[in-house]
């Protein structure tokens, strides 16, 4: 796996959207490199467990340019995923 390809395109992101990432949360092989999967802050609350995350999805090649992203959906923090 390309971590060096993944940290640069997430350091690319935070800097276009001035989000910190919080965590990857996902990545798998796409045809034209990686789509990986963060995490951010989108609203910043007190308590912290108040706050709204946002996952984006980041498109990059296999040396690390970010070839697009998008927001995928927005929760709060202390939502869980129902199974």
């Amino acid at each position: 796996m390309p971590i060096k390809a993944i940290q640069a395109a997430v350091e690319i992101f935070e800097q276009l959207t001035q989000q910190p990432a919080e965590r990857v949360t996902g990545v798998r092989s796409t045809e034209d490199g990686w789509s990986v999967l963060v995490d951010v802050i989108d609203v910043d609350r007190i308590p912290s467990t108040m706050s709204v995350l946002a996952t984006y999805r980041l498109d990059i090649d296999g040396d690390g340019e970010l070839l697009g992203y998008e927001r995928l959906r927005r929760f709060a923090r202390s939502a869980t995923d129902n199974s």
